[in-house]
C-alpha cells in the first residue's frame, strides 16, 4: 500500500489574508506550558515572551496542548477543577478538536504485517497521527474518569451533555479510521485492511450515549405549557431554553452518529427503553428491545416534536434571542398554578443562543426541510447583530482582521448590545468577573455549535435512505452565508487570542476594547427587566459579587473595595475566578472556529446556477 499524504496550508478568506501575520497583529504568546506553577502567572508573565505560532492550525494545537499539559490528570481521568456537565463539554471540544486535525492532513496507514512497507509512513503524517493518539487516549481515560453515577441523579441538561459528548467522540473515531486506514488500491483482502485501535471503544461510547439518553428523555412533559423538557427533576418545573436545546440536539445527534447498542445493561424490562413511557413526545413503543438499532426514526421524530414545541413557545426577546425559560405561575407542589408558560426570565446567555445550532443541521439532514437552516441562519444573524457588529465592522483592517488603532480607542466605551459589545460575544458578567464556572464555558459551547452548523452541506446523502443532500444552488446559498460570518469569527477567534498568558486563555475576551471601562472599576452589565441570572455570581443572581478572588482561599470575606484597588493594576482576566479549564476550553473552541472557517471558506465560491425556488433565500 502506498502512503500518500498531503499537507493542507490555508490563508484566511478575502479580508482575512495577513490575519495571522506576526507583525501588528498585537498577539504576545509564551512558550507551551508544561509543568509551570499557575500561581505565578500575570501580567509581568509578558517579558518571557517568545515565538507565537503563525496560522490558525497551529494556533489550535497549541490551545489544546495547553488545555490537557495545564488541567488534565491522566491518573483521574478527568479536568480535576471543572465540575461534572463543564468535563462533558470540555472533553466535547478535545473531540472536535481532533475532529479538526485529522482532516488537516492527508496520509494513508498500511497494514500491519510482516511484509515490508511499500513506501515510509511521511514524517508529518507520523506526527498528527502520534497527536491524535495521545489526546485520544486521554479520551477514553476521560471514559473511565467521568462520574457518570453521579450525573445520572443530576438535571437533565447535565445528562445531554454527556450524550453530545460521547456522539463527538463516535464521529471523530468514524471520520478518522475512514480517512487514514484505507486499503491498497486494487486489494480485495479485508484481512489486509487496516484497523485503528480506537474502533474498539465505539460500542462503549455509544452505550453511554444511550443510557443517557433514556435518562434525559424522561424530562418530556407535556402536563405543563403542552410540551417541553424541564431542566431539573428536583426542582420546581422550569422549562428552559438550553434543555429543550440540548434535547433537540441530541435527539437529532442520535438519529445520524448513534451507531446501535446491542448491550442490554441497565435495561432490564423495555420499560425502561427511550420513549417507553406514556410521557416523551414518541410513546409507541411496541418491540420489547432490550437493545437499540441505529437511525431509530423515534430519535428524529423527538427532535421535530421538540423544536417545534420550542418555536411557537415565545421564548425569544425583540432581538431575536433565546432568553432562559419559563416558570409557570403560581405552580406549587399542590396545584399545577396556570399550567401555561407564562412568566419568563428574561436573562440571554451565549449558549443558548448555540446549542439548537447544530440540531437545526441535523434536522435539516435528517428530513431536508430548508426551513430548518434558514432558522439557524436568522438566530446566527441576531447574535452577531447583538455584538454590535455594526459599530466595528467598517474599522476591521481588511488585512488584518484586527480593528485600526484609531477606532480601537474610539470605542473603548462601546455600549452594550445585547449579547456583548464592540463586536465581541460577552456575557454580561464578563467584564466584572463574577462569571462562574457555568458562565465561563457559554462562549465557547456557542462557537463550537456553530463550527458545526457552518460545515458545508453533503453533496451526498452520508447514509442513503435515511439522510438527505444539498444540492448545487442551496449548497452554495449555506457556503455563501457561513463565509459571511467568517470576518466576525476570526475577529472574535483574535480577541480571545489577546488574553492569553503562558498560553492560558482568559474569559473576558473584550477586555482589549474595554480596557478602560475594566480601570474604572469593572462594572457587570446591569440586567434588564425581568432578568434572573441564576448562572453567575455569589448566589446564583448575578446581581451580589463573588465572595472570594481567584486565588485567595475560598470561604474568607473580603473586603471587596479593597480588592478592586488592588485589580485595577491587575490582568483584568486574573480577577474573579481567572484562568481556568472553562475558559481554555473556550479558547480551543473559538480558535478552532476560526481554523474550520479558514478550511471551509478560504476559496470563493463558484457559480452554482440559477436559484430553483426564486421565493426562498437565507
Amino acid at each position: 500500500m502506498n502512503c500518500e499524504y498531503r499537507v493542507e496550508r490555508w490563508s484566511l478568506p478575502g479580508a482575512f489574508t495577513g490575519a495571522l501575520e506576526r507583525e501588528g497583529d498585537g498577539l504576545e504568546e509564551h512558550e507551551v506550558p508544561v509543568g509551570f506553577d499557575g500561581d505565578k502567572i500575570g501580567v509581568e508573565d509578558d517579558a518571557t515572551a517568545s515565538s507565537m505560532p503563525l496560522t490558525a492550525l497551529e494556533q489550535l494545537h497549541h490551545a489544546l496542548e495547553t488545555m490537557q499539559t495545564h488541567y488534565f490528570e491522566l491518573w483521574l481521568g478527568t479536568w480535576p477543577e471543572a465540575i461534572d456537565w463543564t468535563a462533558a463539554v470540555v472533553g466535547t471540544y478535545m473531540s472536535s478538536t481532533l475532529h479538526s486535525l485529522t482532516r488537516s492532513l492527508e496520509y494513508v496507514l498500511e497494514a500491519s504485517s510482516n511484509s515490508p512497507r511499500t513506501s515510509p509512513i511521511p514524517i508529518e503524517g507520523q506526527r498528527i497521527e502520534n497527536e491524535i493518539n495521545k489526546y485520544f487516549s486521554q479520551s477514553v481515560a476521560y471514559y473511565f474518569g467521568e462520574n457518570a453515577f453521579e450525573i445520572r441523579t443530576q438535571a437533565y441538561d447535565d445528562m445531554l451533555w454527556v450524550v453530545l459528548g460521547w456522539l463527538e467522540n463516535i464521529r471523530f473515531i468514524d471520520l478518522h479510521s475512514a480517512a487514514h486506514y484505507k486499503k491498497t488500491e486494487g486489494d480485495d483482502d479485508e484481512e489486509k485492511k487496516p484497523t485503528w485501535y480506537g474502533l474498539q471503544f465505539r460500542n462503549a461510547f455509544a452505550h453511554r450515549a444511550r443510557v443517557f439518553y433514556n435518562l434525559a428523555s424522561d424530562g418530556w412533559d407535556t402536563s405543563l405549557c403542552g410540551g417541553g423538557m424541564v431542566w431539573n427533576p428536583h426542582l420546581e418545573p422550569y422549562k428552559n431554553a438550553i434543555t429543550n436545546e440540548l434535547y433537540i440536539s441530541a435527539s437529532t445527534a442520535m438519529y445520524l452518529y448513534f451507531p446501535g447498542d446491542d448491550n442490554d445493561s441497565p435495561f432490564l424490562t423495555s420499560s425502561d427503553q427511550p420513549f417507553a413511557s406514556s410521557n416523551p413526545p414518541t410513546p409507541d413503543f411496541t418491540t420489547p428491545l432490550l437493545t437499540h438499532p441505529p437511525q431509530d426514526p423515534r430519535f428524529l421524530t423527538a427532535a421535530r416534536t421538540a423544536y417545534t414545541w420550542l418555536k411557537s413557545s415565545n421564548m425569544t426577546n425583540a432581538l431575536g434571542l433565546y432568553t432562559d425559560g419559563f416558570h409557570i405561575h403560581n405552580w406549587t407542589h399542590t396545584s399545577p398554578g396556570t399550567a401555561k408558560c407564562d412568566n419568563r426570565n428574561e436573562m440571554v446567555y451565549t449558549y443558548n443562543q448555540g446549542v439548537l445550532l447544530t440540531g437545526l443541521r441535523g434536522l435539516w439532514e435528517s428530513t431536508g426541510d430548508l426551513a430548518y437552516l434558514e432558522d439557524g441562519h436568522a438566530l446566527i444573524r441576531n447574535v452577531i447583530n447583538a455584538t454590535g457588529w455594526k459599530d466595528v465592522q467598517g474599522h476591521v483592517d481588511a488585512t488584518s482582521g484586527l480593528l485600526s488603532p484609531a477606532a480601537s480607542a474610539a470605542i473603548t466605551h462601546a455600549p452594550w448590545s445585547g449579547l456583548g459589545r464592540a463586536g465581541i460575544l460577552e456575557e454580561s458578567c464578563d467584564a466584572s468577573a463574577t462569571c462562574s464556572q457555568d458562565g465561563q464555558t457559554f462562549k465557547g459551547i456557542f462557537f463550537h455549535h456553530l463550527t458545526e452548523f457552518c460545515e458545508p452541506l453533503p453533496a451526498v446523502p452520508r447514509i442513503p435512505g435515511k439522510t438527505w443532500r444539498a444540492d448545487p444552488w442551496f449548497k452554495g446559498l449555506h457556503r455563501s452565508s457561513c463565509r459571511e460570518y467568517a470576518v466576525w469569527v476570526t475577529y472574535n477567534a483574535q480577541a480571545a487570542l489577546r488574553t492569553r498568558r503562558k498560553g492560558m486563555f482568559g474569559g473576558w475576551w473584550g477586555q482589549g476594547v474595554e480596557g478602560a471601562g475594566r480601570a474604572a472599576g469593572g462594572r457587570s452589565q446591569g440586567l434588564g427587566k425581568g432578568a434572573v441570572d441564576y448562572r453567575n455570581g455569589a448566589f446564583g443572581t448575578g446581581n451580589v459579587r463573588d465572595e472570594w478572588v481567584w486565588g485567595v482561599e475560598r470561604g474568607k470575606r473580603l473586603d471587596w473595595e479593597r480588592v478592586r484597588e488592588r485589580d485595577r493594576e491587575r490582568d483584568p482576566n486574573d480577577m474573579g475566578r481567572g484562568r481556568t479549564v472553562e475558559t481554555q476550553g473556550g479558547g480551543v473552541a473559538v480558535v478552532r472556529a476560526m481554523w474550520e472557517f479558514i478550511r471551509n471558506y478560504e476559496k470563493e465560491e463558484k457559480d452554482v446556477g440559477p436559484n430553483p425556488d426564486p421565493d426562498f433565500d437565507l
